[in-house]
């Protein structure tokens, strides 16, 4: 341990969050969609897609089983460290997880935030949950010190090449070399995407796993649009894109959820329910790869990530724009502009 990198007593899982029951939906919803100015009828037609599996998202779990996975991880290799648990938008909530950490003691802590990328909602606004969640606590309230995001990371890259490289094999020998790589992440406001790397970063890990798996050919399309209808938001989407290939005769095609690291309630509605759907009608065959979730590679990742910062050793990347830095710059990824 040296100065520079003081010690860490716990690490902390942040997450989005979601419901348990039928119950817990339109609470949840209008969590997230607290002063983001979304429609009523937006947020029914979004609950619907959770009353199809019973209220319940699986994102919960899919949390419960990477924090046992790193539990062990953590036992067997080091640092020996307690993790816990908290949510933006649903229980466990990040205030009442640093409450428990503050009541257990804990002074300094790592936040391991599930999600890879840069923009204001996936890294800019967790710090600001934070922030909010340790005021009410005053100076019992642990330090908390979120690690970078890792879309580069050779681990990240590796798990995803690998569940894409497990869809592939699905189609059938003679047509798997002419198979579509589609990836897909979250779209988000084109005035959230301007003021923040997302796009590229996204580009970058793409280009990274398509070389893994061989291919020279592409593409990135977005899912899971959200906000007001008038707003501009990252395109093409996923249906279009996958219109579009069948339109140039593509008979298959991959699709891999790049931005998600958890099979959770958006990519099985938008991928596995939509697309698929639209697929079938159009006569495209569609093989959808799993997210990153408690591959061994990604868990060893997290475990990487949490010595880097502990240790103050080199930090491991892939491709051309480097790690990010620790520490956010105080203009990075600023928030959405409000009309």
């Amino acid at each position: 341990m040296t100065e520079a990198s003081p010690p860490f007593d716990a690490v902390v899982v942040v997450s989005f969050g979601g419901p348990e029951g039928m119950d817990d939906v339109m609470p949840f919803l209008e969590n997230v969609a607290r002063g983001r100015n979304i429609p009523r009828q937006r947020l029914l037609e979004t609950a619907e897609h959770y009353y199809e599996f019973g209220g319940k998202s699986p994102i919960n779990e899919q949390n419960r089983a990477l924090i046992a996975a790193l539990v062990a991880e953590l036992n067997r290799h080091g640092p020996r460290l307690p993790v816990y648990w908290g949510n933006r938008n649903w229980h466990p909530f990040l205030s009442d997880t640093l409450a428990d950490m503050a009541g257990d003691g804990v002074r300094r802590a790592l936040a391991f935030v599930t999600s890879a990328f840069s923009s204001y909602s996936s890294c800019r606004q967790y710090l600001e949950d934070i922030e909010r969640a340790r005021n009410p606590l005053g100076e019992a309230a642990p330090i908390v010190e979120k690690i970078r995001p890792f879309y580069n990371h050779p681990g990240f890259i590796e798990s995803v090449t690998d569940r894409a490289r497990t869809a592939l094999w699905q189609v059938a020998p003679e047509r798997r070399d002419a198979a579509a790589l589609v990836f897909t992440a979250h779209s988000i406001p084109l005035s959230m995407a301007e003021s923040c790397r997302y796009e590229a970063q996204l580009k970058e890990a793409s280009r990274l796993v398509a070389e893994g798996l061989g291919r020279s050919q592409w593409s990135l399309a977005y899912q899971s649009r959200s906000g007001p209808p008038g707003q501009k938001w990252l395109e093409p989407d996923v249906v279009d894109r996958l219109r579009e290939l069948r339109s140039a005769g593509t008979t298959d095609a991959v699709v891999v959820p790049i931005g998600f690291v958890s099979d959770h309630l958006e990519v099985v509605h938008d991928l596995d329910t939509v697309a698929a759907a639209a697929c079938k009608k159009i006569g495209l065959a569609m093989v959808r790869a799993g997210t990153v979730g408690t591959h061994p590679k990604f868990v060893t990742m997290i475990r990487e990530l949490i010595e880097e910062r502990v240790s103050g050793g080199p930090k491991r990347f892939r491709g051309e724009l480097g790690p990010l830095p620790d520490a956010c710059p105080a203009d990075c990824c600023p928030g959405p502009r409000r009309s």
